[in-house]
């Protein structure tokens, strides 16, 4: 977690912006994972599930959050790249999809989940 928040803090925050405006980017950029991997933002997920506590990460299966892991860090190069948003979002989609297949497909093995 603290390689993607680096990233962001280093290539997204100017230095002038006020505690509460680096927060609004830190979930903005939060976001693009919650919608990468589960196809909404936190927001939305609480919105739709007013009974539940916690956040939609807390909800997630443990192939869910191997892959959100490996999105983090992948953003954080991204970002260090230089990469668009709405670019990195696409991108990131696509590896979730293809991670949670090949994350979910045992194969016939008998694996942790």
């Amino acid at each position: 977690y603290r390689i993607h928040t680096d990233a962001i803090k280093v290539n997204l925050i100017p230095a002038e912006v006020t505690r509460e405006q680096a927060a609004m980017k830190y979930a903005d950029e939060a976001d693009v994972l919650n919608i990468a991997m589960f196809g909404m933002t936190a927001k939305q997920w609480r919105e739709q599930n007013p009974d539940k506590k916690g956040n939609i990460r807390d909800y997630a299966s443990i192939n869910e959050l191997i892959c959100l892991s490996n999105m983090e860090n992948l953003n954080a190069v991204f970002i260090n790249d230089g990469m668009a948003q709405s670019e990195r979002l696409i991108k990131l989609n696509q590896i979730a999809i293809q991670q949670m297949r090949i994350l979910e497909d045992t194969g016939g093995r008998n694996l942790l989940k």
